[in-house]
């Protein structure tokens, strides 16, 4: 799966995609992940990309231009199945949209930064927009960041036990249940006995359970 993000900050995504299971998935050649200075495509020997607000108001709109440049350009070498622009007025990420997304080929994610960018790109070029929650960052570079981890983590091979996808909190639409690692008894702390009795049937109702006690609990809309 490819990944074309549009940024005026492209060094925010080194780190992100440098480390970990991001890093694995690029090496194994399943997912790549392309950033792109906007600047480089600005048309002035400033190289600005954003000017002020038609109508006034406070903060500066990042403009038409720039953007329309590059994504003319990254589609007239590839095709993509989405070009998503990171806004907290986008729908919310959820499960069900990472795994949706996990089965397209290639996308665009753009990176708002100041005010907002020009709503003509998002009339003309956006085919989704997301947020990745109810508050407001400076920029959309970790967001973005937010939304590449979570689909390529659920791309084939990506993780070494591709089974543990499936087991992760919202896969089944409730939270994961407790876990638990050595020792068996840590300063009188025990793990459940039902963990080490080896009965697989009874270690899965248990965690079914707990499931869906900690989805009440902490999240009852989920089971709405």
């Amino acid at each position: 799966m490819r990944f074309d993000i549009i940024t005026v900050l492209p060094g925010l995504l080194e780190s992100p995609f440098a480390h970990s299971i991001l890093q694995r998935a690029q090496k194994k050649g399943i997912a790549e992940i392309h950033v792109h200075n906007l600047r480089d495509y600005a048309n002035n020997k400033h190289k600005s990309v954003d000017d002020y607000p038609y109508g006034g108001g406070s903060g500066m709109v990042m403009s038409v231009e720039p953007f329309a440049a590059c994504i003319t350009t990254l589609k007239g070498q590839n095709e993509y199945d989405e070009i998503i622009f990171m806004t907290p007025d986008g729908e919310t990420l959820n499960q069900g949209i990472a795994n949706e997304l996990s089965l397209k080929n290639n996308v665009i994610i753009l990176c708002g930064h100041y005010k907002g960018i020009d709503q003509r790109i998002r009339d003309l070029f956006v085919t989704r927009e997301i947020s990745i929650g109810d508050y407001v960052l400076s920029g959309g570079e970790l967001p973005a960041a937010v939304l590449v981890d979570t689909v390529v983590r659920l791309i084939p091979g990506v993780l070494s036990d591709e089974t543990s996808a499936l087991s992760d909190s919202f896969q089944g639409e409730l939270l994961d249940a407790p876990v638990y690692t050595r020792p068996a008894d840590w300063n009188g702390q025990k793990v459940p006995d039902v963990l080490l009795s080896g009965n697989q049937s009874l270690i899965d109702n248990w965690r079914y359970e707990q499931a869906l006690e900690r989805t009440k609990k902490r999240r009852p809309d989920l089971l709405k």
